[in-house]
């Protein structure tokens, strides 16, 4: 499973095109259903939300909404003319608003849940960094040769927010 680090723009950005495309190939194929666009949009949503990078976690409940009513262009059911075809865009957001909630919702969790999965393991790290420090430090007291580094937690860095 790819685990790539999307910022703010790039997880708006690659959600967008994937909901573009995706109701592109919906029109190409046949109907052009729009309760497939639907159906598509709730994994596009949970992948938007799980690659984009700790910085930017607020951002992709933000990108998610607004990919799919820029997506829903091919889809939409209008009539010729700028006015008839921004009136099935209209409908159709209208009409599938509970795939974009769900989606967007879906988004937001999974978001909340890493935010609070890295104030955990920062807690966790600095909690047992002080411990390890003055545990580690020591040596004959002369001043030389005393490593103080922060290698009580595992040697890890801990991911920032």
């Amino acid at each position: 499973m790819p685990n790539p680090r999307l910022t703010g723009l790039g997880s708006g950005l690659f959600c967008t095109a994937v909901m573009f495309l995706l109701a592109c190939l919906l029109h190409l194929i046949g109907d052009g259903s729009v309760v497939a666009y639907g159906v598509l949009f709730v994994p596009v949503a949970a992948l938007t939300a799980l690659w984009v990078r700790p910085a930017d976690l607020v951002t992709a409940p933000v990108a998610v909404p607004i990919a799919f009513a820029a997506g829903v262009l091919p889809v939409a059911e209008g009539t010729a003319g700028f006015g008839g075809q921004f009136m099935g865009v209209v409908t159709t957001l209208a009409l599938q608003a509970g795939w974009l909630y769900g989606g967007t919702l879906l988004a937001g969790l999974i978001v909340t849940v890493r935010k609070i999965r890295l104030m955990v393991l920062r807690r966790q790290g600095r909690s047992t960094a002080p411990s390890a420090r003055n545990g580690s430090g020591g040596g004959g007291g002369n001043g030389g040769g005393g490593a103080v580094g922060n290698t009580g937690a595992a040697g890890k860095r801990l991911p920032t927010a």
